[in-house]
């Protein structure tokens, strides 16, 4: 792809101007817009999109959609097709969300618990940094809901990260738990709900208390496969293996 955009970029004197500042600011507004639609699922799941289409759209050209798109494969929140543009990935099951739910069970409070023991001061000067854009973030629309399910999961990863087992960190990190979690459902309430419970992780760790880390995260957990198991019942219960 990097030597057809190349080839793209270089095809036209408008793709040469603005310069390629310009062209970022572009490419993310592009990117901001796509993530809104994804998360509010104005792009339906398992649909496929063109860069064409996608132009014509926004009335922009192709290189910052390409750009934007590019990011979004990075993120895996869109799935390249050869000669046939980009699918949306298919929403998540009910079998594959307990799935999930339970290997967090199992790696994040204990990383929770190793993070309080090792996080050194710029680690956690990082996820506080975190949640403060989420603050930032919390009271926006769709557009912002977006963009606050990212930062979720960068919280999550620096987490991991700063508990120091970076094969803990990268099993986690191909679940790609939460957007597949922040795409089931817009609800400005769960963001609310998630900040409290992460300033209870962050301050079990900023502590130095292993067991208060760990409880913080396995009840956010918990708390979290409560709020969007909701939406798989089929009688409208609670799955009884997530209850608290």
């Amino acid at each position: 792809m990097g030597d057809e955009t190349r080839a793209h970029d270089t095809a036209t004197l408008d793709d040469l101007s603005p310069p390629a500042r310009g062209r970022g600011r572009m490419a993310d507004e592009v990117y901001d817009k796509l993530l809104a639609q994804l998360m509010s699922q104005r792009i339906v799941p398992g649909s496929r999109i063109t860069i064409d289409a996608l132009a014509r759209e926004m009335g922009v050209s192709q290189t910052p959609i390409r750009d934007a798109l590019g990011r979004m494969e990075a993120d895996d929140l869109v799935v390249r097709i050869p000669h046939a543009g980009y699918r949306i990935p298919p929403q998540i099951t009910r079998s594959r969300f307990e799935d999930m739910v339970e290997i967090r069970l199992l790696l994040e409070p204990a990383a929770a618990r190793r993070a309080a023991e090792r996080a050194t001061t710029e680690q956690v000067a990082r996820l506080r940094g975190v949640l403060d854009e989420m603050v930032e973030l919390a009271e926006g629309e769709v557009h912002t809901y977006g963009a606050f399910g990212l930062r979720d999961a960068v919280f999550h990863d620096l987490v991991a990260e700063s508990a120091g087992n970076q094969v803990v960190r990268e099993a986690l990190g191909r679940l790609h738990t939460h957007v597949h979690l922040f795409r089931l459902l817009y609800d400005t309430q769960v963001t609310y709900l998630a900040m409290g419970e992460h300033d209870e992780v962050l301050a079990g760790i900023a502590a130095r208390d292993p067991d208060a880390a760990a409880y913080a995260m396995r009840r956010h957990i918990l708390l979290s496969a409560e709020r969007f198991g909701r939406l798989f019942a089929d009688d409208g219960e609670d799955d009884p293996r997530f209850e608290g």
